[in-house]
């Protein structure tokens, strides 16, 4: 069996990772490859428990990455792993990547966050970092009806894209400007991940 190939898509709210994420699943499918597109947090019970927050209000930092935690074991254990040992492509909206920025931006350390992950989940083939101002991404979450919490005002969403920004230098990241049409974004998307064998 081919080994799987592992893609990640990433950046503040409002870049289209969820667009991008489906659009480039479908890519890979007409090229004859077996996809497995997911998120995080995902819909299972811990994933589902911290999504629950958001209505209620924001947990410590510390809860939210401990939930997280629990969350992404089950994912790698039950989804993950398995999908790419089958030699699938498994591409992800979120990863341990917005743990970084996002508890990060609350005063975690985004290095140590990163080992912890690092641990037990394993390192993307692709990450895609999908880079906005923050200000158009604002105006993109605000367009698409979503009620602005704490996760998208100006101020976090300007520390998570700086957190972000300092992955852009390591040889498995690609940082792609988002503020282009969807079919310009995919374009580029699809470029890359051919210009990389994939």
């Amino acid at each position: 069996m081919n080994p799987g190939l592992f893609i990640v898509l990433e950046g503040i709210d409002g870049t289209g990772k969820s667009t991008q994420t489906r659009r480039l699943a479908e890519w890979f499918r007409t090229r004859g490859r077996e996809v497995v597109a997911s998120r995080e947090p995902t819909d299972g019970p811990w994933g589902s428990k911290l999504r629950a927050t958001a209505a209620t209000g924001r947990l410590s930092p510390e809860e939210e990455l401990d939930l997280l935690l629990h969350d992404r074991r089950d994912h790698v254990a039950e989804v993950i792993a398995p999908a790419l040992a089958a030699g699938k492509v498994v591409i992800l909206d979120r990863y341990y990547f917005s743990n970084m920025a996002y508890q990060g931006s609350r005063g975690l350390d985004p290095a140590e966050i990163r080992r912890v992950n690092e641990a037990f989940a394993p390192r993307p083939d692709l990450l895609f970092i999908l880079d906005l101002d923050v200000e158009t991404a604002l105006s993109r979450i605000t367009a698409r009806g979503d009620v602005a919490n704490e996760f998208e005002r100006a101020e976090s969403l300007a520390k998570c894209r700086e957190i972000f920004l300092t992955l852009a230098d390591e040889p498995f990241v690609e940082t792609v400007d988002s503020a282009a049409g969807l079919d310009a974004v995919q374009a580029r998307l699809r470029e890359i991940a051919t210009a990389r064998g994939f």
